[in-house]
């Protein structure tokens, strides 16, 4: 089947006339395709990012700061209790479960920043989040030899998905004496290296 020259023309030139258009759309808006491909720009930090070093180099500190969650955990008797309970404190909230080799493995600095902040306004929490009876009973004997860290539990194992690790284990988030989220790390760290020290008095000396 013959094709006239005409037609051909005429695809021709409709051809021609959007690679034109294209072109004179990319030369009004240059950065067309830069702004498509562009990466977001990442969350911003606070002033605390300098205490991101050592052990806690990945520690995340949001320059937007917001409250803890204000999901109900239990007491070692069974009692109800929130983040917000401990609100004029520093607390360094720890969620972990027997079944998380780095949160057992991290537990003695814990229990050491504990000792080390003793008579303080800091509150070392950790919150075991095992959820069989047989699982915390093992917690509670695993926790009784890391004195003077306390019991506290999660059994629904939700509390780790409403900090901003998002279920990651083990989970450490620093809140201020306003009950803010003003860091917050993932992973195993020494939390009584002197950078996370140095960090906990910077959160201690704030006005409450």
């Amino acid at each position: 089947m013959k094709v006239s020259r005409a037609v051909v023309g005429a695809i021709a030139g409709v051809l021609l006339i959007g690679v034109i258009g294209g072109a004179a759309l990319l030369y009004a808006k240059p950065d067309l395709f830069d702004k498509a491909v562009a990466p977001s720009a990442p969350p911003a930090k606070s002033a605390l990012a300098r205490y991101a070093t050592g052990s806690i180099a990945r520690l995340e500190t949001p320059a937007v700061l917001e409250p803890a969650p204000t999901h109900v955990f239990k007491t070692r008797d069974g009692a109800d209790a929130r983040l917000s309970d401990f609100r004029g404190k520093v607390v360094v909230v720890n969620v972990w479960a027997m079944w998380c080799a780095p949160c057992r493995t991290e537990m003695p600095t814990l229990a050491r920043l504990a000792e080390l902040y003793a008579g303080t306004d800091l509150v070392v929490l950790p919150i075991n989040v095992d959820s069989s009876p047989d699982a915390l009973a093992d917690a509670k004997s695993f926790i009784d030899v890391h004195e003077p860290l306390p019991l506290y539990s999660d059994m629904k194992f939700q509390l780790p998905f409403e900090l901003p690790g998002k279920g990651k284990m083990p989970q450490t988030v620093l809140l201020d004496r306003q009950g803010r989220i003003r860091a917050h790390f993932s992973g195993e760290a020494d939390w009584a290296s002197p950078e996370a020290r140095a960090l906990i008095d910077t959160l201690l000396a704030e006005p409450a």
